[in-house]
């Protein structure tokens, strides 16, 4: 099983490469945010790779970051969502802004992607969104975190709270996965006793920037 590779990138298309390790070449396919992350042809590159095995063909699958690599692996566990479709999300989002699409359940979000319609969005929000912070290390779902970590009366407060403030954002025309991003960014430096009146302004100077 292939898991990484390292050498000199051959060939680049808009979702693969051919990369040349010790005079072996490799036909990776990749996402389109991984191939607008690597240098020119010729230059040193190294490669996350999944390995698929259908059938007696192999394919490749290269990522320029692990947690997009994870996010692929947990993409392909839903039901209607291939390779091809889960590589198709990851040219779309981030790891960052699938993660913040899902916790934040904008399906629209998500439908940016080739091949992702409104019911496989929908499937994609109801089977990940328990399992999506298995790749997360980012700030963004800090809220999310204190909801599973604080079993306190305060707890569903605070959590009303959060989602008046991104109601209110996505009323204003900013988009739900950016406005909840926005507000898990505010809320970090916060009590957990933070009104709306003061997460807003914060979420707004984060929309900003």
């Amino acid at each position: 099983m292939i898991a990484r590779l390292k050498g000199i990138i051959d060939e680049i298309g808009v979702d693969w490469l051919v990369i040349d390790v010790s005079g072996v070449g490799y036909y990776v396919n990749c996402p389109a945010n991984t191939i607008n992350s690597l240098p020119e042809v010729g230059s040193t590159a190294a490669i996350h790779i999944e390995t698929h095995v259908r059938e007696g063909q192999i394919s490749l699958y290269g990522f320029s970051e692990v947690r997009e690599r994870e996010c692929f692996r947990l993409l392909t566990t839903v039901q209607g969502v291939g390779a091809k479709v889960a590589i198709a999300i990851l040219g779309s989002l981030s790891p960052d802004q699938l993660i913040d699409a899902i916790i934040a359940q904008d399906k629209l979000e998500l439908t940016r992607a080739e091949g992702v319609g409104p019911r496989l969005a929908a499937r994609l929000l109801t089977e990940l969104k328990d399992r999506i912070l298995s790749v997360s290390s980012n700030i963004n779902d800090i809220s999310v975190k204190k909801e599973n970590s604080v079993l306190t009366g305060s707890r569903e407060s605070l959590l009303d709270t959060n989602n008046d403030a991104i109601s209110a954002l996505v009323n204003l025309g900013y988009g739900r996965a950016e406005s909840f991003a926005a507000v898990s960014r505010a809320v970090a430096g916060m009590d957990d006793d933070a009104s709306i009146e003061s997460i807003i302004p914060v979420a707004l100077k984060e929309l900003g920037q």
